[in-house]
């Protein structure tokens, strides 16, 4: 014979519902944090020459860079900001690739991925650099 009151039924189903909303919450926001931190959205490349590339920041130092990616051809009307291209630089090595080109002005290749979100001990974009090639003329 069971001696359990139902109050007692109910409070022992609450504690394990509650514990269930509770594991799921988590792990749901591990899975979206870890989508949003490490998910890439879109990749690339641009084509131009690196205007800057600088070490930014008060709290969080980051890498900035543009490259004017210019106009070919006869466009009409262009809007000289579209002409550059705001990125982050995560990797030491692709710094200073780009800190080489950007002495020299030399046509690259910019490779770059595009996050999901940014944060700010990343970068000021949502965009990084993860690779530069020269182009042979």
């Amino acid at each position: 014979m069971n001696t359990e009151t139902f109050g007692q039924r109910v409070k022992r189903t609450t504690r394990k519902v509650v514990r269930i909303v509770i594991i799921s919450a988590i792990v749901i926001g591990i899975i979206a944090f870890s989508i949003a931190y490490w998910g890439v959205y879109d990749d690339g490349v641009r084509a131009g020459t690196i205007l800057r590339i600088s070490k930014r920041g008060v709290v969080f130092k980051t890498y900035e860079g543009q490259i004017d990616i210019g106009t070919f051809g006869g466009l009409k009307n262009v809007n000289p900001i579209a002409q550059t291209f705001d990125f982050s630089v995560e990797d030491d090595q692709v710094v200073k690739d780009l800190q080489t080109v950007a002495l020299t002005g030399e046509r690259v290749n910019l490779h770059y991925i595009k996050r999901y979100v940014g944060f700010p001990w990343r970068g000021d974009t949502r965009y990084f650099a993860i690779k530069v090639e020269r182009i042979s003329k």
